[in-house]
């Protein structure tokens, strides 16, 4: 059964929704295909439209042409217990021909920007100590993929 929430995020694609639907079902766990259908004879011509969940969180998906292309103003973040976690979804998500970003921004192959962020961040960016939290954020400006190791050595410094 789908969990349905009040807001749910929806992406164009040109012509690859299909694929990112298999691409994103891959990677997270507790993930599914909810629903799928296509529209023949738009004025986009064919429309294929996805309904997915991943780790409970439902996403639209459309193949609709290239009038619409994604940019950094739109992320999404998956907030990781572990570095081994962090590991898993930043190789997975940033595969060729992606770019990985900074500060643990990255873009995958269909130019989806996510945002791969160790829990621990949030305690370490608001704690009482400026000049640790300082120490901390300078330290994930000079990374691409967060360590969360070298941010604790950052803040404890």
């Amino acid at each position: 059964m789908s969990t349905r929430h009040k807001i749910t995020p929806f992406l164009w694609f040109d012509k690859e929704a299909g694929d990112a639907v298999r691409f994103y079902t891959s990677i997270f766990e507790k993930s599914r295909i909810v629903d799928s259908n296509t529209l023949y004879d738009t004025p986009s011509g064919t429309v294929e439209i996805y309904t997915i969940e991943l780790l409970g969180q439902e996403f639209s998906l459309m193949s609709a042409g290239p009038e619409f292309k994604f940019n950094e103003a739109i992320s999404f973040v998956v907030t990781c217990e572990t570095q081994e976690e962090i590991d898993y979804y930043w190789a997975k998500l940033s595969e060729a021909p992606g770019s990985p970003g900074q500060c643990g921004w990255l873009r995958d192959k269909f130019g989806l920007s996510w945002q791969v962020t160790p829990k621990i961040v949030s305690d370490l960016f608001t704690g009482d100590d400026a000049a640790a939290v300082r120490r901390t954020f300078e330290a994930v400006l000079h990374m691409t993929k967060l360590d969360i190791a070298a941010l604790q050595r950052a803040f404890q410094a």
